[in-house]
């Protein structure tokens, strides 16, 4: 592949690369990353398609469910006739048409790292886009071992939470030390469709500022929790916890 920018990538991305804090350098660190998104549901299908449209490499989808009838309303990259049909393989389907220049690799696993790897060994940055809370804990202490970037997200109801988890700050357990013994989630409380949307976006956006460098540099350590009921963002700083399991692994 070539050193630079060929003059289609240039014509591709020439609004992202009209930022003055996004230059070449920045658009080339994308082609050369590897994005893992583990769940292609509401908030995978809501984010995936910005990493494929900004540029990012090479992009794995993990999901081992099919596309339900109920999932339209907030998955909408799926449509009727998609019923049925694998979720990573129709989201594959989606992506490469929107760009092809980006390699795009579905998997039909789920969210334990055992069964993912050894796709994550190659990953730069995971999103955690389950609505499984044991995925989103045993993908945290995977991440947190590997020295990987990790952006964990969870919506239900009105409510949305994004957490930034760097390679060596404080990670998703040392704000929640285990599991909860039960969890609502889209099935039992419902779902906004946009709220799954806007947390998607979010995530994708963490994730381009992290693998282009044009942000904030300490992005761990943070939650953001939308409350879609009041329109408001609140962030949460949380410290590392020195007596976190996952960075003892």
């Amino acid at each position: 592949m070539a050193d630079g920018l060929s003059d289609l990538e240039v014509e591709r991305y020439s609004r992202q690369l009209l930022l003055p804090q996004l230059d070449e350098a920045a658009q080339l660190r994308l082609r050369r990353a590897t994005v893992a998104v583990v769940g292609c549901g509401a908030l995978g299908s809501a984010a995936a398609p910005y990493l494929v449209g900004a540029g990012v490499g090479r992009v794995l989808l993990f999901d081992p469910d099919v596309v339900a009838l109920d999932n339209l309303h907030r998955q909408v990259q799926f449509t009727t006739a998609d019923t049925g049909a694998p979720k990573a393989e129709r989201l594959a389907e989606r992506l490469r048409a929107l760009n092809e220049l980006v390699v795009v690799e579905p998997r039909a696993v789920g969210g334990d790292p055992k069964a993912l790897s050894p796709d994550l060994e190659g990953a730069d940055l995971l999103l955690e886009c389950t609505d499984d809370p044991a995925a989103k804990f045993a993908l945290n202490d995977w991440a947190v071992g590997a020295g990987r970037e990790l952006v964990i997200a969870g919506v239900t109801g009105l409510q949305g939470q994004v957490l930034a988890v760097g390679a060596r700050g404080p990670c998703y357990r040392c704000l929640f030390p285990a599991p909860p013994a039960s969890a609502t989630d889209c099935r039992t409380a419902g779902i906004l469709g946009p709220v799954a949307g806007v947390v998607g976006a979010m995530q994708a956006l963490l994730a381009l500022i992290w693998l282009t460098g044009i942000g904030p540099a300490n992005l761990e350590g943070r939650l953001w929790d939308l409350d879609a009921g009041t329109m408001r963002w609140r962030e949460i700083h949380f410290p590392r916890d020195p007596s976190c399991p996952s960075h003892r692994r």
